[in-house]
């Protein structure tokens, strides 16, 4: 659905510390440098699309959006624990309650949020599969 994410980062390198080592967690490379105009960025690719960190290119103070989130899919709970004790260990702090399970309008869902140096909120999600639909009678 989407192509790519930026992000706007203050300090630059602790962000960079983070999102290498949250985004280690689901075997991503850490980001690549680049730098456009005023712009200093990382990006990390994948097959699917693009995160980015960047300081802000009209070269005012980066801020986080109140009320948003940025969810990265998870492959299991155990990955989302990753996920986000590397996210802990590595400048982030924890937000909206540990990681667990949650039950809502949705389902089941396994979740564990973190807000980035700057402020950003990042969530883990794992939606495990949902049960097969019992066969019919007569069908």
């Amino acid at each position: 659905m989407f192509s790519h994410v930026i992000l706007g980062s203050n300090n630059l390198e602790a962000s960079r510390t983070f999102y290498d080592a949250l985004l280690g967690t689901l075997g991503i490379k850490p980001g690549v440098y680049n730098q456009s105009g005023l712009a200093s960025r990382y990006f990390y690719r994948t097959a699917t699309g693009s995160f980015g960190i960047t300081t802000p290119l009209n070269g005012e103070a980066a801020t986080h959006g109140n009320g948003g989130t940025i969810g990265f899919t998870m492959t299991s709970p155990e990955q989302a624990d990753a996920f986000h004790a590397a996210g802990v260990a590595n400048g982030g702090t924890t937000c909206e309650g540990p990681p667990g399970w949650r039950e809502g309008s949705v389902g089941k869902l396994y979740l564990a949020y973190l807000r980035d140096p700057d402020g950003n909120k990042i969530c883990a999600l794992y939606r495990p599969a949902a049960p097969a639909s019992p066969a019919k009678p007569g069908g």
